[in-house]
């Protein structure tokens, strides 16, 4: 295995030619001026120190034009192993870990239980995680952790998460002191927004909105390319848009927003008003399919108001994409397993959505997709991907 890195300290144009290199693939010299928009001497200066720090590699074994003559072009590549990151999603019952190469390429996988929420003890079961995870690997060099509530990514201090119970806890001062790696700590949902914009649909869009629907209503913001954290930490709060003032009673203590119609939560507790105690979602979605007319009820009206609020981000962002995703859309350990519950809600999101949406904001391409427990753990890898190029070679 080739040995860590070392880091030179990067000009800005180095960064910028780093970034490109791991979000978008290898590329010739030529290439990487047209991209960047450097000079062709700016290029040589940015790829010089990385080639000295065994981060990249170059080759001259692929022709610039099929049939081409003259000399290969000469190409540039990461190795993408150099720098391995570990990502962690943080949930009350169990943490996923996954082991990544820069391109977020998933290299392994672990799923553990959670059994105390307790920051210290939490610390200590993510440090357990990780070192299980790194065995025999020194090129890992960073963690990142995705954690549901309200996070403070600059710190790495979650200020509070309903889930987990915790107030201002230095989550990521902690893990990096017990574990010796770079440590990054982001929301999740904007997390998963991370991981779509640097390897997902968001690579090359400047703006993208991801929406989980889940016991929560999630939403992540990305404008002008960049994911957007809110003066204080909260942005895009969709869940809580209002689409019935006489709907149901939301935990914020207002009425009828659409966490309190569309989450899951909400979904279940009117299955058993209705006479369908114990449920999951994917019960309910079986039921909706087969016509039970309570199901179907339930599950349209939370269609109709994700679509709503949907609707509401487009209105005000003007997206190009939109992804809702999430436990309500349909779930999954493995992307082998069943991954059909969203297509109950996608009529009637796509038909509140076309309804509300106001003008071009219309074209707004919406993907419905079931979610698989180890996109979260992707994200949070991505996350420290992007802090690791970011700010490699600085203090």
């Amino acid at each position: 295995m080739p040995a860590r890195p070392q880091a030179p300290t990067l000009s800005p144009a180095g960064t910028r030619v780093l970034q490109q290199l791991v979000m978008t693939g290898d590329a010739s010299r030529t290439a990487l001026a047209t991209d960047t928009g450097l000079t062709p001497g700016a290029i040589t200066r940015a790829v010089r120190p990385l080639l000295e720090a065994g981060l990249l590699d170059e080759t001259g074994g692929r022709a610039s034009t099929e049939g081409a003559l003259g000399r290969p072009a000469t190409v540039v590549t990461v190795r993408t192993e150099a720098h391995l990151v570990i990502g962690i999603k943080v949930t009350a019952d169990q943490m996923f870990g996954v082991l990544c190469d820069l391109r977020c390429r998933v290299l392994d996988e672990l799923t553990v239980p959670v059994g105390d929420h307790g920051p210290e003890a939490l610390v200590s079961q993510v440090a357990d995680l990780v070192e299980r995870l790194r065995s025999g690997r020194p090129e890992v060099g960073s963690v990142g952790l995705a954690v549901s509530g309200d996070v403070d990514a600059a710190s790495g201090h979650v200020a509070y998460s309903p889930f987990l119970g915790w107030r201002d806890v230095p989550l990521g001062q902690e893990v990096a002191r017990r574990t010796g790696l770079a440590t990054t700590v982001e929301n999740d949902v904007r997390a998963l927004l991370t991981g779509e914009r640097w390897y997902g649909v968001g690579r090359g869009l400047s703006s993208l909105a991801l929406v989980t629907v889940g016991t929560g209503i999630g939403c992540a913001l990305l404008v002008n390319g960049q994911v957007v954290h809110g003066s204080f930490g909260v942005a895009g709060e969709v869940g809580h848009v209002l689409v019935d003032p006489e709907g149901p009673l939301c935990h914020c203590g207002n009425r009828g927003c659409v966490e309190a119609i569309a989450g899951s939560a909400s979904i279940l507790e009117r299955m058993a008003q209705a006479g369908f105690a114990g449920l999951g979602i994917g019960d309910v979605a079986e039921l909706a399919r087969s016509g039970q007319p309570d199901a179907v009820r339930v599950l349209a009206e939370a269609g109709s108001a994700v679509g709503t609020g949907i609707a509401t981000i487009a209105n005000l962002l003007g997206a190009q994409h939109i992804v809702i995703t999430g436990e309500a859309i349909g779930s999954s350990p493995e992307p082998a397993d069943d991954e059909r519950d969203y297509d109950v809600m996608d009529p009637h999101v796509r038909a509140a959505f076309e309804q509300r949406a106001f003008g071009s904001a219309a074209r707004s391409a919406i993907e419905l997709r079931p979610l698989r427990f180890v996109d979260w753990a992707r994200g949070a890898a991505a996350c420290a991907v992007e802090d690791f190029v970011t700010h490699y070679g600085r203090s």
